[in-house]
């Protein structure tokens, strides 16, 4: 399938919970205040002292929109190491940053940067093209404090949230309070999306040509004797992240990296992008993912094969035809890839169909079984508010 393009606690000052019943009453008091503490710790301007005032005393429309429970964005049962080495992995291919925001759920002013982040367009655009962000969980200063040190983030005296901006090797960028990126309007609580993107656009990393970035791929293939697997894709194509997504699957990354080089020209990011795509498909590539086989070994590149199939372009192989050609595909380049090999691929892109539509057809019966829980629970009060009215309406 394809898409056609158009401050924390420090450790020594935690609660105590233990001795005696001051000590008890002074840990539990301790504990509640927490936030505001927290809050407390940021950098001192006028808004920060704001923040910290509305940790601790809230006025009548503040609390009554604090009454409904907030979804947490950060999984507390994580582990943060591994979400950050991932991320890295990720970015280092893709030439990307690692962003990671500290926090943790009980933060209001974390929920308040989360919604900026996936609200505002512009920084919701920026996020998804030069970064992969990672939510790290900090609890009540007592989780992931050697991490952030290792990065040097110092929520401790800073407060929460707080970003470390990372490049692919895991050095550090950045670090960044997010006191400076409130809104200066002394009457909204929010973040300031054009200081945000502003933070974001001065940290993200440099743009590499295409061109570059396939003759480095040439280089390698030629060297270790390989095919290149040279496949375009973009940040919005949710096809090109499927394929990526599966190519990166250990049991699939083995058989291909035995076979080929992997390179990965992004559309939209990679100057030139777009051109080599047009070069390579000849005009004829019916939108992204594309990819083709190239073959470096004899000093010219030769066209092995490409995903236009019969019907078009394969994008990421789901339906048993694009599966087929992407098997023919697979046996063009059988003097690096055994028979056992392709049939493994194959097999595993069936697999991976199946467990796709099992998920859809599980989250299909969650929404029905919600659906229904909901329409007996407004039975069971005496009818839905539009039956009520319309009663009302009759009476008239």
């Amino acid at each position: 399938m394809s898409f056609k393009s158009d401050g924390i606690i420090p450790a020594g000052t935690r609660p105590v919970f233990f001795g005696t019943g001051t000590t008890i009453l002074a840990g539990f008091l301790l504990a509640v205040a927490l936030p505001a503490i927290l809050y407390a710790a940021r950098p001192q301007d006028d808004t920060a002292k704001a923040v910290a005032a509305s940790a601790t005393e809230q006025d009548p429309d503040e609390k009554a929109r604090s009454k409904p429970e907030r979804k947490p964005v950060y999984d507390e049962k994580a582990d943060a190491s591994q979400q950050i080495s991932a991320a890295l992995a990720k970015a280092k291919k893709e030439n990307r940053r690692v962003l990671i925001q500290w926090g943790a759920n009980w933060c209001g002013w974390c929920h308040l940067l989360h919604d900026c982040f996936l609200t505002n367009g512009e920084v919701r655009r920026k996020l998804m093209y030069e970064y992969d962000l990672v939510l790290v969980d900090v609890g009540h200063g007592d989780k992931n404090l050697e991490l952030g040190e290792k990065y040097q983030a110092d929520f401790a005296k800073q407060g929460l949230p707080f970003l470390t901006v990372l490049d692919g090797d895991g050095n550090v960028i950045a670090n960044q309070e997010t006191a400076s990126l409130e809104s200066k309007d002394k009457k909204v609580q929010a973040h300031d999306p054009q200081a945000v993107l502003k933070f974001l656009t001065a940290h993200q990393a440099e743009p590499v040509p295409a061109a570059e970035i396939l003759q480095a791929g040439i280089h390698e293939a030629r060297d270790s004797k390989r095919l290149v697997f040279l496949h375009f894709g973009a940040p919005w194509c949710g096809w090109c992240h499927r394929l990526e997504d599966w190519m990166a699957r250990p049991e699939v990354h083995e058989i291909l990296d035995a076979a080929f080089v992997d390179v990965k020209i992004d559309t939209d990011r990679n100057p030139g992008g777009d051109a080599l795509l047009e070069e390579y498909s000849k005009g004829n590539n019916g939108g992204i993912p594309w990819f083709v086989f190239l073959d470096p070994s004899s000093g010219e590149i030769e066209i092995v094969a490409d995903s236009t199939g019969p019907e078009g372009n394969v994008g990421f192989p789901y339906s048993d035809e694009e599966i087929a050609w992407f098997g023919k595909m697979l046996n063009s380049a059988k003097s690096h890839l055994t028979v056992d090999a392709s049939t493994a691929l194959t097999e595993s892109l069936r697999a991976n169909r199946e467990r796709t539509e099992a998920e859809r057809a599980r989250a299909e019966l969650a929404r029905e079984e919600a659906e229904t829980r909901a329409a007996e629970a407004v039975k069971e009060n005496g009818g839905d508010k539009s039956d009520n009215d319309k009663s009302d309406n009759d009476k008239r």
